[in-house]
Formats: structure tokens, sequence, C-alpha cells
């Protein structure tokens, strides 16, 4: 093997090797008999984000297939979480960096992908990301990374310290100990596609949620199986949904879809702070909104159990935008319906 590339693959597992496992915590929800909800939080890895796992995933992938050497450019279509984790370790073995992302990214998250040394190159909407990537990548003579295509085959699904084995194994000693649910929502598919094969894998009786947020075409796509459809909007809600079905999307391992509108992904990205005292990213808000739902159909079943979703990122990215009371007005509407059923229903 080329010299650069062990040491840079050496470099990326030292790094997996620091890092202490992510945070399991259980909602205090006096509200919920019987139902106990938990959020992985993923934002406590070096880059802040559920993508930090995907993004060491990519680039080993991308090393043992010989895709990159020392010289050569890694470009990426991303809406800012996984090109800030992928510029991170661009950094750490020494080549450069670039993300095509929509010109509507949260200025807190370029400028992240720039502390961590990689530049950006914007276009007007996230359906022109994939092919100005593809075509800044062969014009610098670069890698495109594209996590879309790759997610789901990058990540050990069997396990290997991936979300879905590390999640399963810490839940071992609660009054559940294997979730009736798993919420989850999609941007590459990759996530949702490593829960669905593990719990396959290890004959779990787990079903998974996947929750999709307005102007994405998962949710249509699945429903109908029709894998050809488009949008020609983007997702509102950073990091999740896409305007096509990408191939990291896999539908056959997914128990259950839940459409959830952007108001409420809002309203319950607001909820959660309020009972946690933190602020997590919008995508949070949309699993946390489908595990709710999934827990009001579990009590009205007479069940009992717990359900798993995830704490995406750090809500301190999004204070110019989701957490802007003016731009949520604007750019996603009322939220206080919503608001008001979470708090009527859960407190």
């Amino acid at each position: 093997m080329n010299t650069w590339i062990a040491n840079a693959i050496a470099q990326i597992n030292a790094d997996a090797h620091r890092s202490a496992d992510t945070h399991l915590f259980k909602l205090p929800l006096p509200r919920l008999l019987d139902v106990d909800i938990y959020l992985k939080d993923e934002s406590t890895h070096p880059t802040g984000s559920l993508k930090h796992r995907l993004a060491r995933s990519l680039f080993l992938y991308a090393l043992c297939n010989g895709h990159i050497g020392q010289t050569t450019t890694v470009v990426e279509a991303s809406s800012g979480s996984t090109a800030v984790s992928e510029a991170y370790f661009a950094r750490m073995i020494g080549v450069p960096f670039i993300a095509v992302v929509p010109k509507s990214t949260a200025r807190s998250k370029i400028r992240q992908i720039e502390f961590y040394g990689g530049q950006t190159h914007l276009v007007d909407a996230a359906p022109q990301m994939h092919d100005a990537a593809v075509a800044l990548a062969a014009s610098l003579n670069g890698y495109f990374m594209d996590q879309f295509t790759y997610a789901e085959r990058a990540t050990d699904w069997r396990g290997n310290n991936n979300i879905a084995e590390s999640l399963f194994t810490q839940m071992e000693r609660e009054p559940h100990p294997i979730p009736a649910h798993l919420v989850m929502s999609a941007g590459t598919g990759g996530t949702s596609a490593t829960l669905g094969r593990y719990i396959r894998y290890k004959g779990y009786g787990t079903e998974l949620t996947v929750v999709d947020p307005d102007n994405s075409v998962f949710y249509d796509s699945y429903m109908t199986g029709d894998r050809s459809l488009t949008s020609d909007t983007s997702s509102r809600i950073e990091g999740i949904g896409r305007p096509k079905v990408e191939h990291s999307f896999q539908p056959g391992v997914i128990d259950h879809m839940i459409q959830v509108p952007d108001a409420a992904s809002i309203a319950a990205m607001r909820w959660l702070e309020r009972l946690i005292g933190r602020k997590a990213g919008p995508s949070t808000g949309t699993n946390l909104w489908g595990a709710l739902q999934v827990a009001e159909g579990m009590q009205k079943a007479g069940q009992e159990g717990a359900i798993v979703t995830l704490l995406c990122d750090s809500g301190e990215r999004y204070l110019d935008t989701h957490y802007n009371a003016d731009w949520v007005s604007e750019c996603i509407g009322d939220c206080r319906d919503y608001a008001d059923q979470l708090t009527e229903k859960f407190g």
C-alpha cells in the first residue's frame, strides 16, 4: 500500500480511537405512561454533528478504494454538516477540500467549513449541488466524495462501532433494552439504512420509522415505490430531505414513514430546548415530532416500550436561521398550532 495512504488511514483510525461514545439520555416526560423516549446526542462529536461518523467512513472508503491521494482535491455536495466534518478530516490528512453548498446554507456552517481549512462553492439551490460538484471535481482532477451515493455502503452496518451497535449497547440496562421503535430522519438515507440493516442482522423486533420534512421526495417515493420522483424546491430543514431519491435511500429496510410539516419541526425543536435547557438543530425537531407521534400511537394501542431517536447537531449552528423569529416567520410560517399541541399533550 502507498505509504501516504497508509498514514492517512492510520490518522483517521487514531482519531476514532480517541473519541468517546456519544451520550444517550432519556427525556423527562411524565405524561407518557409506559413509553420512554431517548435521544442519542450526536452533537458531541469533534465536528458537532451526526455527520462526523459519515465523514470518517466516507474518507476511509475513498482511501481504501484508492480514490484519494496526497494531492487530490476532495469535493462534496453538502448543505453544511457533512461538509464541516469532511473539512475536518481533509485537514487531518492534508488534502484540499471544497464544499458545494446552497446559498441558503447557514453562515455559521460556512464559517465552520472555513475554520477547518475548507472552501465553499455556492449554488442557487440544493438541486444544483450534485452536477456542480461533479463538474468542479472534474475541472480540478479531484474526487467527488458523493455522500448521497456512498453513505449506505461506506459504513459497516454489521457493527464495528457504528451508530446502531452503539445505540443498542447503551440501551442494555434500560427497562426496555430492545427499543420498540427507532425514529430517524433521512438526508442521504445512509443512517436509516445502517439502522434498518442492523436491526435485521441482529434479529431484533424493533421497527424503524423514517421521518421526512416538507419539500422532500423520500416520503412520496416510499409510499408509491417510484424512485424517479423529483422536486424543484429544497428542504428548509437543513441536513435532511432531498429533491430527488438518493442512491443511499433504502426503502426496503424501513417499516414506516411519517411526513412532518416544517412548522412542527421548529415547534418541537423549541419545545425540546425548554425541556432540556439546550438548543438542538431543526432536524432533531423533525425526529422528535415523529418520535412523539409514535409514542402516542403506542399509548393508544396499550403498548409499552422504548423509542430512540437522534439529536443530530447543536442549535448554535442555526441562530441566524431556525432560531431567528423573523427568518422562521418568513421561511417557515406560524408554528403556534404545533407548539400548542406539544404543550397540551406532553407539558
